[in-house]
């Protein structure tokens, strides 16, 4: 029985690198984008909100839409939409009068499927039958990291032995992975997340459980924790140590991602012999440490280093929440997993937002901003310790 879901779990790994795609390759192209295209720097800037934005808008809706025409149909379109996207980026800029729109309608039809994958493949997984579903749950999450840094190394490659302005071939290549994962998601088995004849957990009823707003926290607090950072390495790298660009995303965020990917990678494989409860604990605690470490190291190179461990640290919390989700709502159903990744975009969005704002604030003191970060990383531990005493209504 769960030998017949192990190509439904292979499947799902790929859909992660499929939103690590979409959601990580554009941005290399931004500068490319405003010599070819002449587009000022400020609608370059509008690309990211409105691909998260979209995203955020994705994972609203889909609680009302994703039960009704079922997780097969759904799963489709999403790499469907991520494929169509990708492809459209290399077509429409030329095709219409103004490239931006172009580029704009592009980047909303592949963040719809990004936003659709990112509520459907965790659930998929966490319904097919498994020994221990944290492991499995930690080594999905971990795909994402290795499709973000395999992204940003093969596209720097391409890049630099083709040239940049080939960027369209690479964006096609980009593609064929989820129309290829597209006729697998097609064919695989894929288990109900709630079992015949019961119903799921609906919103009014989520809503009123004290276990789910914790939950709800922890997940904000998982994404701001591994985006505060995350989101200003490359920042850190060239003006710290002053390098290039390209040096800069490699030794920033590409270490970061690595690293984060190891994390999950290491609890996917151990993460029998290890208590989900302690691991996120010890994580948490680091994670502190290492923002600290980002703020008060005066050497850049140990504030590098801190960043490449803040991404260690991190690993765990967006894959486990999850996991004590599904362990403590076992009938939370789509609309469970629709909000945590709502909470988790949110949190996403807002850990840059206040770093910056708060850097800003203090005459651009980015080392300041990652400090007044810190309350993530707390907030998160101590939601970890109230999840441990409250229990579902």
């Amino acid at each position: 029985m769960k030998n017949q879901y192990n190509k439904t779990i292979t499947a799902c790994f790929v859909g992660y690198i499929v939103q690590a795609v979409v959601n990580n390759f554009v941005p290399l192209l931004f500068l490319m984008f405003q010599r070819t295209y002449d587009v000022p720097l400020n609608q370059i800037t509008l690309l990211v909100t409105f691909n998260f934005g979209i995203q955020l808008l994705v994972d609203l809706l889909s609680v009302g839409f994703v039960d009704k025409i079922g997780y097969r149909a759904s799963m489709l379109l999403a790499h469907i939409l991520s494929a169509a996207g990708l492809i459209l980026l290399t077509i429409l800029p030329e095709l219409l009068p103004v490239p931006f729109v172009g580029i704009l309608i592009s980047v909303m039809i592949y963040a719809i499927g990004g936003g659709l994958l990112e509520v459907l493949v965790s659930p998929v997984v966490e319904a097919c039958p498994s020994d221990n579903k944290e492991k499995a749950m930690s080594m999905l999450h971990s795909f994402y990291c290795w499709g973000h840094a395999g992204v940003v190394l093969i596209s720097t490659v391409f890049f630099s032995v083709v040239g940049i302005e080939h960027w369209k071939i690479l964006a096609v290549i980009w593609a064929l992975i989820p129309i290829g994962n597209a006729f697998a998601f097609a064919k695989v088995p894929i288990a109900p997340l709630i079992e015949d004849g019961e119903a799921g957990l609906g919103l009014k009823e989520l809503l009123r459980m004290k276990i789910f707003w914790i939950l709800l926290v922890m997940m904000i607090c998982a994404g701001a924790s591994e985006q505060a950072v995350s989101q200003w390495a490359s920042t850190f790298a060239e003006k710290g140590l002053s390098i290039s660009k390209t040096a800069g995303d490699l030794a920033g965020p590409m270490a970061f991602a690595i690293l984060m990917g190891l994390s999950r990678l290491f609890y996917g494989k151990y993460g029998d012999r290890i208590r989900l409860d302690h691991f996120m604990i010890y994580s948490s605690i680091l994670c502190i440490l290492s923002y600290l470490g980002i703020s008060l190291f005066e050497l850049p190179q140990l504030s590098l280093v801190a960043c490449a461990v803040c991404g260690l640290s991190v690993g765990i919390m967006w894959p486990g929440t999850f996991s004590k989700a599904s362990a403590a709502l076992p009938k939370g159903g789509t609309a469970l997993f629709a909000l945590l990744a709502l909470g988790g975009d949110l949190g996403c969005a807002g850990g840059p937002t206040l770093v910056g704002m708060i850097s800003g604030a203090l005459g651009d003191n980015l080392k300041m901003g990652i400090l007044a970060g810190t309350i993530f990383p707390v907030l998160l531990l101590v939601g970890i310790v109230f999840c441990r005493k409250v229990k579902a209504d």
